[in-house]
C-alpha cells in the first residue's frame, strides 16, 4: 500500500511538471515581445493671468502700534486694487502673524519690539496692468514680494494637447527603435501617466521649472499674443508639460 501510494504521488509531480512546462510554452509562442518608452511634450502658452503675493510687515516696541500700522498699510493696498478695477474676490488675506522679538543680553531676555505680518494674495486677470500693479503696492510700503505666478485659465484644454502629443511622441519614438531591430510596433499594452508639474513659468526669472524643454520630445507654440514687454518685465510664456509610458507590442 505504501508502495502504491509513493507511485501515485511521483505520477501526480512529473504530470504537474509536465503540464508547467506545457503552460511556459503556450505562453511563450501566444505572448509577443514588449518595447517599452517614454514620450513627454510640453506646449507653449501665452499667460493670461498672474498671481501676486505679497507681504506687509510692520515693527513697534508696542503691539497695538505694530498692528495699527500693519492695518494702516494693508488697507492703502487693498483700496489700490480698487483703483485697478480688480474684483474683490480674487483679493485674499492669506497669512497673518505676531511675533514678539527678543534681546539676549546674557542677564535676562529684554523684549526689542513686535513684529506683525499679513500676506495678500492677489489674482489679476489684466496681465498689462501687472507691473503698474506691482510698482502702486511697492509705493504702499509692501515689503516682501513672497511670489509672482503667471498661469493659464485654460489649463486643462493645454494639458490635453500636451498629453495627446505625449502619446503620440511615444508611438513614434516605438516605431523608430522597432525599425532599427527590423521589427514593426503593434497594439498598445499598457500606458501609464507620468506624474510631472503640469506647468512652468518659461522666461520668467522668479519662474520655477520641473524640466528644461532639451528633454522634451514634442514641443509646440500654442499661439497668442504675448502682453506688451515695453516695461522692465516680460511674462513672455509658460510652459504645460505631460509625459506617458507605453508598452507596445513588436511584431
Amino acid at each position: 500500500m505504501r508502495l502504491k501510494n509513493t507511485t501515485i504521488f511521483v505520477t501526480m509531480l512529473i504530470l504537474i511538471f509536465a503540464l508547467s512546462a506545457w503552460m511556459v510554452t503556450q505562453t511563450e509562442a501566444t505572448d509577443p515581445g514588449l518595447i517599452t518608452v517614454t514620450g513627454d511634450a510640453e506646449v507653449r502658452v501665452v499667460p493670461d493671468e498672474v498671481i501676486l503675493t505679497l507681504g506687509v510687515e510692520t515693527w513697534d516696541k508696542e503691539l497695538a502700534v505694530a498692528k495699527r500700522q500693519n492695518d494702516e498699510r494693508v488697507k492703502e493696498v487693498l483700496a489700490l486694487t480698487q483703483n485697478y478695477g480688480i474684483d474683490p474676490k480674487y483679493i485674499q488675506t492669506d497669512h497673518i502673524s505676531i511675533e514678539p522679538r527678543y534681546r539676549d543680553n546674557y542677564e535676562k531676555a529684554e523684549l526689542t519690539g513686535y513684529f506683525v505680518r499679513k500676506t495678500i494674495v492677489i489674482t489679476l486677470k489684466d496681465i498689462s496692468k501687472f507691473e503698474d500693479l506691482l510698482t502702486s503696492a511697492l509705493e504702499a510700503e509692501v515689503n516682501y514680494v513672497h511670489g509672482i505666478q503667471f498661469r493659464t485659465t485654460e489649463l486643462r484644454k493645454y494639458r490635453d494637447q500636451a498629453r495627446a502629443l505625449a502619446i503620440k511622441a511615444a508611438q513614434e519614438k516605438a516605431e523608430a527603435l522597432a525599425q532599427e531591430l527590423g521589427q514593426n510596433v503593434g497594439a498598445p499594452r499598457t500606458i501609464q501617466e507620468n506624474r510631472t508639474g503640469w506647468w512652468s513659468s518659461y522666461n520668467a526669472w522668479w519662474g520655477t521649472r520641473w524640466g528644461g524643454s532639451a528633454a522634451q520630445n514634442v514641443i509646440q507654440e500654442a499661439g497668442g499674443d504675448s502682453p506688451s514687454s515695453e516695461g522692465s518685465i516680460a511674462p513672455g510664456q509658460i510652459t504645460v508639460n505631460a509625459s506617458v509610458t507605453v508598452s507596445f507590442e513588436l511584431e
